[in-house]
């Protein structure tokens, strides 16, 4: 049996809208386009690697997240500014945590 000939969801594929799938594009878009390339690096690449795969309540903090300026939020996840409290949150510690896992070298 082909298993494209068979109709499997999964709990993300039923929960899914298009509504959703626009809003997690368009954030994807503007972790890619932030207007400095090691922003693009930091944010895209880990968009790209989670995102598909994030409840609502994290893609409302990755959001929050991006509407942060470029400077402070560079140097919150690079660990050389302080984080105010409220962005210190579980998802700028997975973004910290991603870089260093999987860093770009010679990219920042």
């Amino acid at each position: 049996m082909n298993m494209r000939d068979c109709n499997v969801t999964t709990p993300a594929d039923r929960d899914s809208t298009p509504a959703d799938e626009s809003r997690r594009r368009k954030l994807g878009f503007r972790c890619w386009h932030r207007g400095t390339r090691e922003m693009d690096l930091l944010l895209g690449r880990f968009a790209d690697a989670n995102l598909a795969a994030m409840s609502d309540a994290e893609v409302a903090e990755l959001e929050r997240l991006v509407e942060a300026p470029d400077p402070e939020l560079f140097g919150w996840i690079a660990g050389t500014r302080p984080v105010p409290a409220n962005y210190d949150t579980p998802m700028l510690a997975a973004i910290r945590d991603f870089h260093r896992r999987h860093p770009v070298s010679g990219a920042i």
